[in-house]
């Protein structure tokens, strides 16, 4: 992360899965090409100016946790028949005013050639997209009026006017981005599964390791994700006090690691099995070990009007009465995975389109309202690939929304089928029983 380039019409952030590196499924790491590719497009001078700002996301694995399928361009490793390194290149997704879901540009693109490609798809941008409309300047609008075979037609024109020697990236510089990265393997001396008594013995500590822990690529080690998703505070707020504590608990246990992640959580990456158990009672202590990862609570909450200018409605206060009104965990657990996200205007800061439910502030003559969208999601896999929510009705009053999201879940759990998640009860029943529940 760096301010080069910040609020310009230009190649801006550049982000991948938080679990590069270290992840259990990961195809291969992609933190070098993200690295790779920030240099080549910073401060070049035919990307300077282009017809409106420009963002790309990396996935390392077959599970996208990168939400590359709403980015400008998403990169998703993959391995060819003979087990060679590609890569799988999506343009033209994107949220805001026009939400759209990317669409598949490149299968199998040689692992080197990913500069060069990137060039060549930046270059038809540059060339065809609009500038006479901010709102329509994005390349998902390109990509929407050309469509998807003929866009990809002239980046493959492009591609190929690019001298053969410069589509490939020097093995040398691979290498050399590649040894910047932390790669070091684990100890000798971990100890397996050394926290399987205390699960044994405490329930509590169950639930957050079933909620909160993730597999990782080194045995005896894991990921563990910091909820910053509790009573009393925004979303994604911590205090001073708990940051400091959070660093004394990463030098002493995650080599000195924490990460920003994408849900407004902290992670990290490096915790041994045997030191699963100080690193819980730890978190306890500073409020910080709710097993609630991928809930009701753990949702994505944009600053709204309590900081941003832009904003038309406030998206904090709701959503801390959302997540006051289910603070019993056994009731978060029984609704079971939900994505929730907010978003204070059109920008979807907060990306409720690609929330289960989805909650955009609006203005009505100086007062707040707000749309809920369902079925939304920000994709895994090809097999099962983003989804923009619909609408399901007229906005509602801040008075409300609250209690229409608590209709809606209510509704959900009357209607699921078994441990059917909110997701696929939606795609079963569709909208209209959510409507009549919450319009009724």
């Amino acid at each position: 992360m760096h301010a080069m380039q910040t609020s310009g019409n230009c190649v801006r952030n550049i982000t991948a899965d938080p679990y590069s590196g270290v992840a259990a499924d990961e195809i291969f790491d992609v933190r070098p090409f993200c690295e790779i590719v920030r240099q080549y497009t910073t401060l070049h001078p035919e990307f300077m100016y282009l017809p409106r700002k420009f963002k790309l996301a990396f996935s390392g694995s077959d599970e996208d946790r990168a939400a590359i399928m709403v980015h400008d361009i998403g990169v998703q490793a993959m391995r060819l028949d003979d087990g060679a390194p590609a890569w799988r290149v999506f343009v033209g997704g994107g949220l805001g005013r026009t939400p759209r879901v990317a669409e598949v540009c490149r299968e199998g693109l040689p692992f080197d050639q990913l500069v060069g490609y990137t060039e060549a798809i930046l270059r038809v941008y540059n060339l065809y997209g609009r500038r006479d409309n901010k709102y329509k300047a994005r390349i998902k609008i390109l990509v929407g009026e050309l469509g998807i075979e003929r866009f990809r037609e002239e980046v493959e024109a492009a591609f190929a006017e690019i001298p053969e020697a410069e589509r490939h990236v020097d093995p040398a510089l691979i290498a050399s981005v590649t040894a910047m990265f932390d790669v070091e393997h684990p100890a000798t001396d971990v100890v397996l599964d050394a926290h399987e008594g205390r699960k044994a013995s405490d329930p509590v500590f169950a639930k957050w390791f079933d909620n909160n822990v993730k597999a990782h690529r080194w045995p005896g080690y894991h990921l563990v994700q910091i909820s910053v998703k509790h009573e009393g505070r925004p979303p994604g707020d911590t205090t001073s006090q708990q940051m400091y504590a959070i660093s004394d608990l990463a030098d002493r246990c995650n080599r000195g690691y924490v990460q920003a992640i994408y849900n407004q959580n902290l992670l990290f990456q490096y915790i041994r099995s045997e030191d699963l158990g100080a690193v819980y009672d730890s978190l306890y202590a500073l409020g910080l070990a709710t097993p609630n990862i991928g809930s009701i609570q753990d949702m994505i909450c944009c600053p709204g009007l309590d900081y941003c200018s832009l904003a038309n409605a406030s998206s904090i206060p709701v959503a801390r009465e959302i997540h006051d009104r289910y603070l019993d965990l056994d009731e978060v657990w029984d609704v079971g995975p939900l994505e929730l996200k907010i978003s204070g205007c059109i920008n979807a800061c907060g990306h409720h389109h690609v929330g289960n439910i989805g909650i955009l502030g609006i203005s009505k003559k100086g007062d707040e309202w707000y749309q809920i969208s369902l079925g939304g999601q920000a994709g895994t896999n090809l097999l099962n690939p983003a989804k923009i929510g619909k609408v399901i009705g007229p906005s509602v009053s801040r008075a409300q929304i609250v209690d229409s999201i608590e209709t809606i879940i209510d509704t959900y759990r009357k209607l699921r089928v078994g441990s059917e998640f909110f997701v696929d009860t939606f795609a079963r029943v569709g909208v209209e029983p959510f409507q009549e529940a919450v319009y009724a």
